[in-house]
């Protein structure tokens, strides 16, 4: 079973965290630019952004003196899976 600090259902629970794996949908971003486009500051973002991080959603790449965030496609694909899985069919038809 997932610690419910790593669960990624858990982390998704939180309406910026949803914003940020949205924002994140169209590329890499550092916390700057994400905090740019939220009502939150610097510092909130980047704890999102571990929280994100430990459930396997968001991964980190050094980049200069900035870290850009992104989707971590495998962590995507097992919510993804999971959801499938739970429910078959009426998942596709969503």
């Amino acid at each position: 079973m997932i610690a419910a600090a790593n669960d990624p259902f858990n982390a998704l629970g939180d309406p910026y965290r949803r914003q940020i794996v949205e924002l994140l949908g169209t590329g890499g971003r550092s916390v700057r630019d994400i905090a740019d486009a939220l009502p939150i500051s610097r510092p909130a973002v980047s704890r999102h952004l571990r929280l994100l991080k430990d459930a396997g959603l968001v991964i980190e790449e050094p980049r200069g003196t900035q870290r850009i965030y992104r989707l971590h496609d495998e962590g995507v694909a097992a919510v993804r899976a999971y959801l499938e899985q739970v429910w078959g069919d009426a998942a596709t038809r969503l």
